[in-house]
């Protein structure tokens, strides 16, 4: 059993906890890839996500004058077999503790949804050494690599060329969401840790987002059915960029154009915001060739985050 050092306690960590937190996440990423790459909104809707149970599921460690030292969370797919941890500390024992808890978490998580083995992933920044060495040691192995690509846009950016029987539908109007859901879980079925969400908890956890709004989601629709959806979110206000969260297009759609049509939307939406560029996050092995669509646009790949994955019984 590893051992906290002697002058720190844990806790499970509070809503009210989100600033001081945030400190830590900070402090921890800018050590690593040179920034602070996590916003107060994130955060806050962390500790206020639809279904956590921070007394269960998260754990704050903190110095002897009372400061964040280390923070992790294991948080469950929908009942499935795979559970996301997430581990951040500078202190290499404070992160062999909190490991050890995590990783016993996730296998209760996945007993509770009756697996008697789970899967689970930990997101590392490919300039993190340290981190990529721990998890290593612990069984865990690179697993698949996403790619943070950016463009910038200066002045107007015009919108996309239309494409012959595509129309757009705005989710704002309640009706489209059911069909946006049925889409978003269509075309993402088969993608790394993609684990489909009943209607109740998808729509839930979007409306409770701080970054999202009803505006940022889009319905696509080829000759009439539906084909694809668009989701934009201020994830990236901070920088004063917008963020397509999401992009999907149903197999028989694909090809005609859709998704090339969506991100023009999404880049002539956010120059018209005054936004200074759009960022998106893709897998290297999503099964589409969704990394080669984003380049031909002119979007490049700013950062890269490796997922580790490990089976554990």
């Amino acid at each position: 059993m590893n051992a906290l050092p002697a002058e720190c306690t844990v806790r499970p960590p509070r809503p009210e906890d989100a600033e001081p937190i945030l400190g830590l996440v900070h402090a921890y990423t800018t050590a690593v890839i040179g920034f602070a790459d996590y916003t107060l909104e994130d955060m806050c809707d962390e500790l206020r996500r639809p279904g956590v149970d921070l007394e269960r599921d998260a754990w704050l460690v903190l110095d002897a004058a009372g400061a964040p030292v280390g923070y992790a969370t294991a948080n469950g797919k929908s009942g499935s077999d795979e559970v996301d941890v997430d581990v951040v500390s500078a202190d290499p024992a404070v992160a062999d503790w909190l490991f050890e808890r995590v990783l016993a978490r996730a296998r209760e998580i996945g007993r509770e949804g009756g697996h008697r083995e789970v899967t689970v992933d930990q997101g590392v920044y490919r300039d993190d050494a340290a981190l990529r060495a721990r998890v290593a040691a612990l069984g865990f192995e690179a697993a698949t690599t996403f790619h943070r690509m950016r463009i910038d846009h200066v002045g107007d950016v015009p919108p996309p060329a239309p494409v012959a029987g595509l129309a757009l539908r705005q989710a704002v109007d309640p009706d489209v969401r059911p069909v946006v859901h049925e889409v978003w879980n269509a075309s993402f079925a088969g993608h790394f840790g993609f684990v489909p969400k009943p209607f109740g908890q998808w729509h839930e956890e979007l409306e409770r987002k701080s970054v999202f709004d009803w505006s940022g989601l889009w319905l696509a629709e080829l000759d009439g059915r539906p084909a694809g959806f668009l989701s934009c979110t201020d994830q990236f206000a901070d920088e004063n960029r917008g963020y397509v969260g999401h992009l999907g297009v149903l197999p028989r759609a694909r090809g005609r154009g859709v998704a090339k049509h969506l991100l023009g939307h999404a880049f002539h939406r956010d120059a018209a915001a005054g936004r200074v560029g759009t960022v998106l996050h893709v897998d290297s092995n999503n099964p589409t060739p969704a990394l080669g669509l984003y380049e031909s646009v002119g979007m490049r790949p700013v950062l890269v985050i490796d997922v580790w994955r490990a089976r554990l019984g």
